[in-house]
């Protein structure tokens, strides 16, 4: 999926956002510029949200000249559904014309605008939701919306890299995500598999890692069971980045695995109020890009003391838009030195109860 330029670029920043954190540059920064949602998803009541909150189009072209911003920083545009914004073309075209490294989200209920934005101006890379069979996706996401999304890749497939994204979720389960995976292959794209968690913006319901996650329809007195690992659909082991995810996860949900959390140093979300949490996971605002401007956000005092605080002192989620980071460093890192050496700067760390046991050792029983 990444390549060695993208493990360089960001390898680059981690160093440079250790060394200088008054001067940190983001590798990523997600717009959640609406609230604004059509779906009626079960594991995301982001479409509940009222007031709908939208970030203009003027607002978000002041944040993109911050100092933080490089041209290598990635901009992801959701929502909600990014494409329901009142100025989303506008949006769309001048990140086109000025800062072309952004991907799209979006659920695909309205192909069409989908089909049209990633033609007249087309993302780095498309993301659509995906969370198992026809019936499944109606059952989850309240809207029956399969064969859109079917549309949107058969259309857009030769235009743009698309990647599915699968939540492994209460409301659906292992064999939907070998029906997803499969789908995939079919279609030569990749995908991305996420767990279910409590993201304070979704105002999710359920309790992530209290409730049996892929285990749809099964009576469970609580989540933590045996199988998981087990379950696992053996495709998986086929896509990029996606199988240590998941069997990390049941480590971690066990309480053996412990990381810290460096991707708070480099990754950002702006919510459509303005608010910038530190993390997607927690409650914890760094503060509103409508009361000060992201740079004196991003990397004023208050904001580096809470994230040198939670990086290292964190082990609360399990959400991939910041636990993969630590994965494919440490994982990396390992490759070439030995982990007592990278615990010197990094911090401590283990990928199970035994705090000794590199990834690859762990890896191999189960490969």
């Amino acid at each position: 999926m990444y390549n060695i330029k993208d493990y360089l670029s960001r390898g680059t920043k981690f160093a440079n956002n250790i060394l200088f954190p008054s001067r940190k540059k983001l590798s990523t920064l997600m717009f959640y510029s609406t609230s604004l949602c059509n779906s009626r998803c079960k594991h995301c009541l982001v479409w509940a949200k009222r007031p709908v909150e939208h970030m203009s189009k003027d607002k978000i072209v002041e944040i993109m000249q911050s100092r933080c911003i490089s041209k290598n920083t990635t901009i992801g545009l959701e929502g909600g559904e990014f494409l329901l914004h009142p100025e989303a073309t506008e949006i769309l075209k001048w990140f086109s014309e000025n800062h072309p490294k952004f991907e799209l989200l979006s659920n695909c209920l309205q192909p069409k605008r989908v089909i049209d934005a990633v033609k007249n101006y087309p993302p780095v890379r498309l993301y659509i939701s995906l969370d198992g069979t026809k019936e499944t996706y109606e059952y989850m996401r309240g809207a029956d919306g399969f064969g859109k999304v079917i549309e949107t890749i058969e259309a857009c497939k030769d235009i743009v890299p698309i990647s599915l994204m699968f939540t492994l979720s209460p409301y659906n389960t292992f064999d939907d995500l070998n029906y997803v995976v499969n789908i995939a292959k079919k279609y030569n794209i990749d995908i991305r598999i996420g767990i279910y968690n409590d993201i304070d913006f979704f105002n999710t319901v359920e309790k992530a890692h209290e409730t049996a996650i892929g285990e749809a329809g099964k009576e469970k007195e609580h989540g933590i069971y045996d199988n998981f690992k087990k379950q696992i659909p053996e495709n998986v082991k086929e896509t990029s980045e996606n199988y240590d995810f998941l069997v990390l996860y049941d480590e971690w949900r066990n309480g053996k695995l412990k990381l810290n959390c460096y991707s708070i140093f480099d990754s950002l979300v702006i919510h459509p109020d303005g608010s910038i949490p530190v993390c997607q996971n927690l409650d914890i605002k760094l503060g509103n890009v409508y009361e000060k401007s992201l740079d004196e956000i991003y990397n004023g005092i208050s904001s580096r003391k809470i994230q040198k605080q939670y990086a290292h002192n964190c082990n609360q989620c399990w959400i991939n838009f910041h636990r993969k980071y630590d994965i494919v460093l440490l994982r990396t890192l390992e490759k070439f030195l030995p982990k007592s050496f990278i615990q010197l700067f990094y911090g401590k760390y283990n990928w199970t109860n035994d705090k000794k046991m590199t990834y690859k050792q762990f890896m191999n029983k189960y490969l």
